[in-house]
């Protein structure tokens, strides 16, 4: 079973701005908004749903193949993704334009000011699924993207019969009621977060335990307190691992898909890809940034066994 990876791809430009937005923007003035920022530090960071998940994968020993549509500056990212074992051979390259970009700003109290540029995503739904080589004998997982990409994989995995991971996540405020629903019944698997469950049931008008029904396996996060993982009706609570420090949390849902995927093309017992998934998603959240943490297999297994005791054929 080949893993085809579906999602954003994307910079993220960080600036830490030494003072108070708040001190700087009159009340009485917001009609004729004009305010300039100096910042005193700027990062770019590799990110990106779709990036994150599949670099992740190639941290453990996968090599999954990446879907998705970037400008002409992927140069430079790309080899940093195939350096970690990632396919990039299907990604569409955008000419006379730029890689999705996020220009983040945030002050001394950690309010935020952000600007998001798609750029080449807008074009990411002219990329077909089965024209990049996917077959029902592997699993797609389709991330946050342009929402037009989103339902177009969809579709073209239900037409095909082929299975797939339906993340709608950062994306549900965008998709249609009935896009949603076709991605949630036509899934393999649902994931999201306890809070995105919650939005997603809202806008199906069910309860949260119809819609943990809708697809064979659901798996749903909840912070510290684990994961819940659904699968033909019988759940299974997944305990965190333990971070060793807590940096930034962006990523850790990705890399969390990512080790879930891991865990389930081996055969894995639930209660173990959902371990599998907890501890990979655990080294994100102690490094600031999505792609910025790295270990080996042996690493990996050995910290496994320090959480949950031994792990068996990995």
């Amino acid at each position: 079973m080949r893993v085809f990876v579906s999602g954003s791809i994307a910079y993220d430009y960080i600036m830490v701005f030494p003072g108070r937005f708040r001190d700087h923007i009159l009340a009485d003035k917001m009609h004729v908004l004009s305010v300039s920022f100096l910042v005193d530090s700027l990062t770019r960071l590799r990110g990106g749903t779709g990036a994150n998940i599949a670099f992740n994968l190639g941290l453990l020993g996968e090599c999954p193949v990446l879907v998705g549509a970037v400008g002409e500056d992927f140069a430079e990212y790309r080899g940093w993704l195939e350096s970690h074992g990632v396919d990039c051979g299907m990604v569409k390259v955008v000419e006379r334009e730029h890689t999705a970009s996020c220009f983040i700003n945030t002050d001394l109290q950690d309010n935020q000011i952000t600007a998001f540029y798609p750029g080449a995503m807008s074009q990411a739904a002219t990329v077909s699924i089965t024209d990049v080589g996917a077959t029902p004998a592997d699993l797609v997982l389709i991330a946050p993207n342009d929402p037009a990409a989103m339902n177009r994989h969809v579709d073209e995995c239900i037409t095909h019969g082929i299975p797939y991971l339906y993340d709608p996540s950062m994306q549900l405020p965008r998709l249609e009621r009935a896009d949603l629903e076709r991605g949630c019944k036509g899934a393999k698997i649902l994931a999201g977060n306890d809070y995105e469950f919650g939005m997603m049931a809202e806008k199906l008008g069910l309860d949260e335990v119809e819609l943990r029904g809708l697809a064979p396996v659901t798996v749903m996060t909840q912070g510290e307190a684990g994961a819940l993982i659904t699968a033909d009706g019988v759940e299974y609570q997944i305990p965190p691992a333990k971070p060793i420090r807590v940096v930034d949390p962006t990523g850790a849902g990705d890399a969390f898909r990512a080790g879930f995927v891991v865990g389930l093309k081996r055969g894995l017992p639930w209660p173990i890809v959902g371990r599998l998934a907890a501890l990979t998603a655990v080294h994100a959240i102690e490094n600031r940034g999505p792609q910025q943490h790295k270990y080996t297999l042996d690493e990996f297994r050995a910290r496994y066994h320090e959480n949950y005791g031994p792990l068996e054929s990995f």
